[in-house]
């Protein structure tokens, strides 16, 4: 207890040790999340390209989002067609062309499907429209939402449960006391709902000169704490002054790697030498959850 008490201190003081000052940090931090696709809710798992904005549009692989909503994809190569056919509607687009011929009449768009690296990609809006679905653009999270919003409770999606055994030695009796076993989820998997909390997005940031993450969820005030897989849990607070309250009522926080908390809780003579890509699970606490949560390093 003495040494959580000491990481909660030093937390809210050691990011000046790291960061470069609260106010250049807030105006000089670089990163954002990676541009995504959800429909219902879901993330969109494109394969042979990721989806990437053009001009205001994003254009996404020919596959993956017709075949997310359930439509019907067809690939001509000779002719440089693809056609979509869902239930009554269909639309048909020329690679190159910004005309479309959607059930049939001809109609005119604002971008054109493109061929890059012998890989077809369709302006994403258009397709998703004409198939007779609602798209909206989230400025916070970078992605472009497709159908519902109904964001899935964990406990419904296939995610990995162990047990604690695996990890008791390297967590604190504080954060699996009561517990029932780990869970361990992706970046791929969110946004999730987790013991009443969402989790959005983790993404990585930095000011020029430090790394950082940040960490998007819908409420609360969680702590952090990085598994290597060779070592004790490293917590992290987020730093305060670098706290967002995003216009749609969620938070965004920011966690330092570095941190002289590790020298001050375990003796970690070494701190400063700890990187990003050794952090094997990112732990998120604060959840009314039974599980410890942990996600996958994504870095």
């Amino acid at each position: 207890m003495k040494k959580i008490l000491t990481f909660l201190l030093a937390g809210s003081i050691c990011f000046g040790l790291v960061f470069s000052g609260d106010s250049v940090m807030a105006a000089t931090i670089q990163g954002k999340p990676n541009l995504a696709v959800l429909v219902d809710g879901r993330k969109v798992k494109f394969q042979g390209g990721d989806p990437f904005m053009e001009n205001g549009r994003v254009q996404v692989p020919l596959r993956g989002v017709g075949e997310a909503l359930g439509a019907k994809v067809e690939f001509n190569g000779a002719q440089k067609k693809v056609k979509y056919t869902k239930g009554d509607k269909s639309i048909e687009l020329t690679i190159g062309s910004k005309q479309a011929l959607v059930d049939g009449q001809s109609v005119a768009m604002d971008t054109a499907a493109k061929a890059i690296k012998g890989r077809t990609y369709v302006p994403l809006r258009f397709v998703s429209e004409n198939l007779g679905e609602s798209v909206s653009w989230d400025q916070v999270a970078n992605w472009v939402w497709i159908g519902s919003k109904e964001i899935p409770n964990i406990e419904d999606i296939e995610v990995t449960t162990t047990s604690l055994d695996s990890y008791n030695k390297w967590l604190s009796k504080g954060i699996i006391d009561k517990k029932k076993g780990v869970r361990i989820f992706s970046v791929d998997d969110l946004p999730l709902k987790i013991g009443g909390r969402i989790v959005y997005d983790v993404w990585k940031v930095t000011d020029g000169s430090n790394t950082g993450i940040r960490v998007r969820t819908s409420e609360g005030d969680p702590a952090i704490f990085y598994l290597t897989g060779n070592s004790y849990r490293k917590y992290r607070t987020d730093i305060e002054a670098l706290k967002i309250k995003n216009l749609d009522g969620t938070i965004t926080r920011t966690y330092q790697i570095v941190s002289v908390v590790d020298y001050d809780i375990d003796n970690d003579v070494n701190y400063k030498n700890f990187k990003l890509s050794q952090v094997q699970f990112i732990g998120i606490t604060g959840f009314a959850s039974d599980y410890v949560e942990l996600l996958k390093g994504p870095f």
